[in-house]
């Protein structure tokens, strides 16, 4: 018994490495792609109109891809894996593929059909602006279709987790961002209207990581035949999962959706200047949160069908104490370094001094909730894997009214006092409303016994403090003006912002040392 609870801990320390790396990949491959998009589009109506039309789909990807559908489908296939032969498997696989598949078609052509009436929804400022609503309209229109290849890519690849393929899904993402920095860069330039190219490569990159994943199903004899068979079993379970989750797993999304709302009347480059610092702060994020939770869904959905909720709670308890010891640190760092790591990543080309000062607010305002959005990731799951998901969805709306009430006022207050950073204000009530969020999931767990106290959680976190508390002293020491940083080369300002860094890193974790903070803290304990 002992053997085998080692090699449950081994394994799922592993894999989170290998969606940790996978992911690694992916997001350089993204930061890259930002790179390229500030250096040729920078803070313009291009962007403004890309991020629109991208975001429409990516927001319903979280409700029918690695969003609700996953946490309805994971729990099922985990649970026919471990009670059912292969044949049940693969019949609820090709059911799955066929159900799914046909409503994803139906609602990507509406998708296509109703793009005018969409933009006007998740972008109402553009309707009475000078280019941005026309061509955001044309470019929904082929990014729309990504919705059912992504989704059914994220179908491939809930698969491939269940049976511990991890790497796969983890470095598909990798495809996209390729796609598009090469269109960027050699098919923008070719175009009459060079926003488009990033509206193809969204298309075509969609089809690519759906291709890419089919082999790999095929070595597990998984490959799906599409079936309609709306009244198997296994599908009304997805669903009545799948129902409440919905909206409960997409309140980051839906937040952001609204305060993109708010954001497109503020004028031209407000939606872009969030872009550009929720994609620094998403770095982090999915490096810990996000690769934590999907390696723990599936081991939490087993945990909960064998009825050990022993190991159950020690997982959470296990991946609530890697966020604090990775994801404050990185989050201070992000709030204190915000400017240098904007001109280090963004400066240059059509990205200027005052966008890199305007992005630098938003991304001090996502900072303040990195922690909070990390607690949601992993937290969530303990809720999806007991299919218990009306909870996640009540406290959802609480926090989503939060933000929408919050969003309105300070941008309000903000405009009113003539402030530039109006937009900062909605990254804010975003980073408030994670925080609450994450705070009534865990008090849930709690009240439901689900997790109790750990032991040395107080002087885990003291320390924890203390070596956090050193490197803020560390960096606000050592911390340099902007005109410093844009008077250096772009090599220099890369290599002065690995030094700072790379010493505020050791500064840190010596603290950690010398408190007595040991290896062991990182390691996955079942009790």
């Amino acid at each position: 018994m002992t053997l085998h609870i080692k090699k449950s801990k081994n394994k799922l320390i592993h894999s989170t490495i290998i969606v940790s790396s996978m992911t690694m990949l992916s997001r350089v491959f993204g930061l890259i792609r930002d790179v390229v998009f500030a250096r040729f589009f920078g803070v313009s109506i291009i962007m403004d109109a890309f991020i629109v039309a991208n975001r429409i789909p990516n927001m319903l990807r979280r409700f029918f891809a690695e969003g609700a559908f996953n946490q309805g489908f994971i729990p099922v296939i985990a649970d026919y894996k471990e009670k059912h032969n292969h044949a049940e498997v693969k019949l609820l696989v090709d059911s799955v593929a066929g159900t799914f598949g046909l409503i994803l078609f139906i609602v990507s052509l509406i998708g296509v059909i109703m793009a005018p009436i969409l933009v006007s929804i998740v972008a109402p400022g553009f309707i009475m602006d000078d280019g941005r609503f026309d061509l955001a309209t044309l470019m929904l229109r082929f990014t729309f279709p990504y919705l059912m290849f992504i989704s059914l890519t994220a179908f491939a690849g809930g698969i491939l987790n269940t049976y511990g393929k991890f790497s796969v899904p983890a470095f598909t993402p990798v495809i996209l961002n390729i796609t598009l920095i090469l269109a960027v860069i050699f098919v923008a330039p070719e175009l009459t209207s060079p926003g488009l190219a990033l509206a193809y490569a969204v298309f075509i990159a969609g089809i690519i990581q759906l291709i890419f994943q089919l082999p790999f199903l095929s070595k597990i004899n998984l490959i799906p035949r599409p079936r309609w068979r709306i009244g198997h079993e296994g599908i009304r379970r997805i669903g009545k999962l799948m129902a409440p989750a919905i909206f409960g797993s997409s309140v980051a999304q839906i937040n952001i959706l609204v305060s993109g709302i708010i954001a497109s009347m503020l004028g031209i480059g407000k939606i872009s200047l969030l872009y550009y610092s929720d994609r620094i702060m998403e770095l982090p994020l999915s490096l810990f949160g996000i690769a934590l939770a999907t390696v723990t869904m599936p081991f939490l959905s087993r945990q909960y069908a064998q009825k050990s909720m022993d190991k159950f709670a020690s997982v959470i308890d296990w991946s609530m104490r890697l966020v604090f010891l990775f994801v404050v640190p990185a989050a201070i760092g992000i709030f204190l370094l915000a400017e240098p790591m904007i001109a280090v990543i963004y400066y240059g080309g059509m990205f200027d001094q005052t966008n890199v000062e305007m992005t630098a607010l938003s991304l001090r305002a996502f900072a303040i909730g990195l922690i909070g959005f990390s607690f949601v990731k992993i937290l969530s799951p303990a809720y999806f894997a007991r299919e218990d998901t009306k909870t996640p969805v009540k406290i959802g709306l609480i926090c989503l009214s939060l933000n929408l009430v919050l969003g309105v006022s300070f941008a309000y207050y903000l405009t009113q006092l003539n402030f530039p950073g109006a937009h900062a204000g909605l990254a804010l009530a975003i980073s408030i409303a994670a925080l609450l969020n994450a705070l009534l999931l865990y008090i849930g767990l709690r009240k439901n016994k689900i997790l109790q106290a750990g032991k040395n959680w107080f002087n885990f976190l003291l320390k924890i403090f203390i070596a956090n508390l050193a490197m803020f002293f560390c960096l606000s020491y050592t911390q340099k003006p902007l005109y410093w940083w844009l008077s250096l080369g772009l090599s220099d300002r890369l290599i002065s912002l690995l030094f700072t860094i790379i010493i505020s890193m050791l500064v840190y974790f010596t603290v950690l040392f010398l408190s007595g903070i040991k290896l062991d803290s990182l390691r996955f304990k079942s009790n």
